[in-house]
């Protein structure tokens, strides 16, 4: 069993290097210890009772229940199972956003501590264990422990807080619609507009710092899906057919050109991965189709355009020079999560007030996917990172998101909910 280190243990991680200049910011460091043993229960709570995606309902009950008690006006039912709360400050001014996200994933969990998850469901029809692998369940208790903060100091609030508790953020399960893009579409962002709207991710970097970027810091995420087509014969004389599988092959080597041989490389980085290929039933029968799946991931709008007119050029050309077909299927899931350039710079002295300098840099953008831009599209926001691997664990050694592995050090989730508190309270006190 790994050890739990208890929240009071950062204090030495989250006390300011110097006096906090304004009376919001002075009070927001003086309410949050009366918040942080409320935020490692629920996170403890959400984590041994995890929810798959659109199946957040004890999740969005245990939140909206909270809110209710701050005396927040709540919303429930927003795309399925999400909750949106408004706080309006005892001043006039601007409207900002907050955003978690709830769910959880079909991830049997391995990690040794007491309030590990031994939830099982059926995920596309199969048995599997459910697991916050991504941390969700921290997101979602650090914004519990904001909303208290900020309702504890509701008169003293010169503008309107809106907190968004978003379900789906994995992906709606198949048949279904969910996330970002349906809570926006159900009125998230409505009633009031936020003028700007900030979210954060934990990942395995040591604990209690900060990782920031301005413009595209997650990428985008497309799936396609290829049907080769050939002629099924016997697999001793392949003449008499034409071969899918040897097509799909190819397809998938000259997939991999498109990134190394014709995109400009200096225009971000992008990535095509080939998940999934079926085809066949037996070893001595040539089929008749075989279906490929995979993914693609760029941070530039452009590039991502032009890989996919790519993928399908390079797809049927390969199969028609064989005699097979090959038909494309391109879904466009979430945007490049795009932190505004102004706002990033206008909100990094707060980062580094709330960690210290030397706990707030520069992250190189990576690969993996938020739907956290879909807000972004709207409004401008910024999405930045907090670690979550304990002193004396090598960061590189530790178990990545979605791993069944993947353990937080809660000694860091009191920078994450000063980091939101602080943003929100600066960003109204500018006015903007």
């Amino acid at each position: 069993m790994r050890p739990i280190l208890l929240p009071f243990m950062a204090l030495s991680v989250i006390t300011p290097l110097h006096a906090q200049s304004s009376k919001l910011d002075a009070e927001v460091d003086r309410l949050l210890p009366q918040v942080q043993a409320k935020v490692i229960a629920w996170r403890r709570d959400i984590h041994e009772h995890p929810e798959l995606s659109n199946r957040e309902t004890r999740t969005a009950e245990l939140v909206a229940n909270h809110l209710r008690s701050l005396g927040l006006e709540v919303r429930t039912g927003v795309a399925h199972t999400g909750v949106v709360g408004v706080l309006k400050g005892g001043k006039p001014g601007p409207v900002v956003a907050l955003r978690a996200d709830m769910d959880a994933l079909p991830v049997t969990e391995e990690v040794d501590v007491p309030f590990a998850s031994k939830v099982r469901t059926t995920y596309n029809g199969q048995d599997v264990g459910v697991m916050h692998a991504c941390g969700h369940d921290t997101h979602t208790a650090m914004l519990m422990g904001v909303a208290e903060i900020l309702a504890g100091m509701r008169k003293d609030l010169p503008g309107t807080v809106k907190f968004i508790f978003q379900p789906a953020e994995e992906g709606a399960p198949t048949g279904e619609r969910g996330g970002a893009a349906l809570m926006i579409e159900e009125g998230a962002l409505d009633d009031p507009k936020p003028s700007a709207i900030f979210g954060l991710h934990v990942l395995p970097f040591p604990a209690g710092d900060i990782r920031y970027r301005p413009g595209g810091i997650m990428a985008s995420a497309d799936a396609f899906r290829i049907v080769v087509r050939g002629r099924q014969t016997h697999g001793a004389q392949p003449w008499n057919g034409i071969d899918p599988i040897v097509v799909a092959s190819q397809i998938v080597l000259g997939l991999q050109t498109i990134t190394s041989r014709q995109v400009d490389l200096t225009a971000g980085p992008d990535v095509i991965t080939v998940g999934a290929i079926n085809g066949g039933v037996r070893f001595n029968i040539i089929p008749d189709s075989v279906v490929m799946q995979g993914t693609i991931r760029t941070f530039d709008t452009a590039v991502r355009n032009d890989i996919h007119q790519r993928i399908r050029r390079t797809a049927e050309s390969i199969a028609q020079s064989a005699g097979a077909t090959a038909q494309v299927v391109i879904d466009t899931f979430t945007a490049v999560t795009y932190n505004d350039p102004a706002l990033t710079q206008q909100v990094l002295p707060t980062l580094r007030e709330v960690a210290g300098a030397n706990h707030v840099t520069l992250t190189p953008p990576i690969t993996p996917a938020e739907d956290f831009s879909r807000y972004q599209q709207r409004v401008p926001g910024v999405f930045f990172f907090l670690g979550i691997t304990p002193p004396g664990t090598d960061p590189s050694k530790a178990a990545p998101n979605h791993s069944p592995r993947f353990f937080v050090d809660e000694a860091a989730l009191p920078t994450g909910v000063r980091a939101l508190a602080h943003l929100a309270v600066d960003y109204l006190s500018r006015g903007r």
